[in-house]
């Protein structure tokens, strides 16, 4: 039976219910790593598993979904970081249109190359504005995308941009302060872009501590993606995991 990522993710802010994912990188991870991190995520009553990266070198994207498949009931989303990061085997696809650069091929050039296999694939699409806010120190994402972050203080920009995305038809706005980042994204961003929108929020890097996640979902956050913290400590899972259920009645 497949499962409706979207819908469950709209019933969720409905009721002021906020989610955890964990970022994997399948570049990062082992057969073992991977079991460890599994029974980690569980136990926490983590939500989704994200899978992608701005770079996947290594090509065994569909061995790391399978296994967590075969061990777990955690829905995988991919989190691609260009068309050839697409697999069958996930429960869903966050289609990103990068609509805080300017990079025509990240906007809609690639998604025109990859649209048959996409569609093909069987994956629940879920279109998804992806906005990158300066972390304070050049990311992979940034120099790949070869397009100028959002100002870490400009939040008339964030806010335009969501709103932007969200009347083009966007179901998701994913804020990222990119893997590594320095500098998480203020809760007064978060805030600012969260008055304005109506369809559910995912922050992403930077957030290394539960406070941090807590505050971003009482700031307005739906979703709460945490991967290169977790990378380094993965006990963290369980704590990051506490803090965003507990804001689970937070308002904006």
């Amino acid at each position: 039976m497949k499962i409706d990522i979207y819908g469950g993710l709209v019933e969720k802010k409905k009721n002021a219910q906020k989610s955890f994912a964990v970022l994997i990188d399948p570049d990062s991870v082992t057969p073992s790593t991977l079991d460890k991190l599994v029974t980690l995520a569980t136990t926490a009553r983590v939500d989704y598993f994200f899978v992608g990266g701005s770079l996947v070198l290594s090509t065994h994207l569909d061995e790391v979904i399978q296994q967590l498949k075969a061990v777990t009931t955690i829905p995988v989303v991919l989190f691609p970081g260009s068309p050839s990061q697409v697999s069958k085997y996930a429960d869903a696809l966050l289609y990103l249109s990068l609509i805080s650069g300017r990079n025509p091929e990240l906007l809609i050039g690639q998604h025109v190359l990859s649209a048959p296999f996409v569609k093909k694939s069987g994956l629940e699409i879920i279109p998804t504005g992806y906005i990158v806010v300066d972390g304070g120190a050049p990311t992979t994402v940034s120099y790949i995308s070869n397009a100028a972050p959002v100002p870490s203080d400009k939040n008339d920009i964030a806010l335009c941009t969501a709103m932007a995305g969200e009347m083009l038809g966007m179901k998701l706005i994913y804020m990222d302060a990119g893997s590594g980042a320095q500098k998480p994204i203020t809760e007064s961003m978060i805030g600012a872009v969260a008055k304005n929108v109506d369809i559910p929020i995912i922050v992403g890097g930077g957030i290394t501590d539960p406070e941090k996640a807590y505050l971003n979902c009482k700031a307005g956050a739906d979703v709460i993606v945490v991967g290169n913290a977790i990378e380094k400590d993965p006990s963290l899972i369980t704590e990051i995991s506490h803090a965003v259920h507990s804001a689970k009645a937070a308002k904006v």
